[in-house]
């Protein structure tokens, strides 16, 4: 397994080794075939690995998520902003789940939308009303994509009228009743 204690040495590939079974391998060993060769200066230093010293671990004062794939800390990450809140459970969740699968990214896509309305209704609390209008973009849309802003307005005031009509009509059912 590669860990961030694995030495250069360990990428090299074996002499005996055989790829070509893999498509597609060994594609971009032809230079006259690789697109950035004349602008890329080739040592094949690169085969070597990285060839630093790693930094000194950083303290983890906060929870620090981590990819099945890579169980140990990195070197340096970020701690602005730990797992906190439904937006850090469904983060938990989704690092249970293998960085390939729909099972990581999709709880990740929904926690971010979930942190938007966390981070909002946490401005409330804090009584500072959050300027919506320009921290989603909507004054650069609307002057430098005026169509899709003005779909997504309507798009949007098409389902908050379907949302208060269904709210709606429950709530005259229930009088009913």
């Amino acid at each position: 397994m590669l860990t961030d204690e694995t030495k250069p040495s360990d990428f090299k590939k074996s002499e005996n080794a055989n790829f070509s079974q893999i498509k597609g391998w060994g594609i971009d060993a032809d230079p006259e075939n690789d697109p950035v060769y004349p602008m890329k200066k080739r040592n094949n230093a690169e085969h070597e690995g990285y060839a630093w010293d790693r930094p000194a671990q950083q303290q983890d004062d906060v929870e620090i998520l981590k990819s099945v794939e890579r169980p140990n800390l990195t070197a340096v990450f970020g701690t602005a902003s730990p797992p906190e809140g439904l937006n850090g459970k469904l983060r938990e969740i989704a690092f249970k789940y293998s960085e390939s699968s729909y099972g990581r990214w999709l709880p990740l896509v929904l926690a971010d939308r979930v942190g938007v309305v966390e981070g909002i209704l946490d401005d409330f609390k804090k009584g500072h009303i959050p300027n919506i209008f320009n921290e989603l973009g909507w004054g650069a849309e609307l002057k430098h994509n005026k169509k899709g802003f003005i779909l997504k307005m309507a798009l949007i005031a098409a389902g908050t009228a379907v949302a208060v009509s269904l709210l709606t009509s429950k709530k005259k059912a229930e009088d009913e009743e």
